[in-house]
């Protein structure tokens, strides 16, 4: 199955996170959040210009900025 970064995902497109590709500080925060590889995400929507993206995960949502999104790779479903 193709591996994309959650940016390029389109809107109700689904897919399991096979890494997270930043360290640090926003690394840290990014995995506090439930965002860890084998879990199962749904792109829920954007905002108009495409900046925050708005992700199904573990029953919630979260948003993300496009520049938290390039570090995270997901396999489509």
């Amino acid at each position: 199955m193709p591996t994309v970064l959650l940016r390029e995902m389109q809107k109700d497109q689904s897919g399991t996170i096979t890494a997270v590709k930043v360290g640090g500080e926003l690394g840290r925060r990014i995995r506090d959040m439930g965002i860890v590889p084998g879990t199962r995400i749904t792109i829920m929507g954007r905002a108009p210009l495409y900046d925050p993206v708005a992700i199904r995960i573990m029953g919630g949502t979260l948003t993300l900025r496009n520049t938290e999104a390039d570090y995270i790779e997901v396999e489509i479903a």
